[in-house]
């Protein structure tokens, strides 16, 4: 016997509940819990309330997810924000 398609969903993160898991409110207006999937939590991806998240979800138990992406915000975020990376080179660093 084959083993079954998944079917993946999109929708919105509206709760974070105890034990690494998610309240998702999907698209079409069901609400599920969702746990976080291993590739997400080896890359150290981390899920916030109201992110747009892809939930994949088994046939058999359409009250429970798993998810497998986290979308990037449409929103431009700060232009001039900090710089990214280690301490700033410069004269308080100098080797003696």
């Amino acid at each position: 016997m084959a083993k079954e398609e998944l079917i993946q969903f999109e929708g919105l993160v509206t709760e974070i509940l105890p034990d690494a898991r998610y309240r998702v409110q999907l698209d079409a207006g069901h609400e599920i819990v969702a746990y976080t999937a291993g590739k997400m939590k080896k890359n150290r991806i981390k899920t916030l309330a109201g992110d747009r998240v892809t939930v994949e979800m088994s046939p058999y138990d359409l009250e429970k997810g798993r998810l497998i992406f986290r979308h990037k915000d449409e929103r431009p975020g700060p232009a001039g924000g900090p710089p990214r990376g280690g301490a700033q080179r410069g004269g308080q660093f100098r080797r003696r």
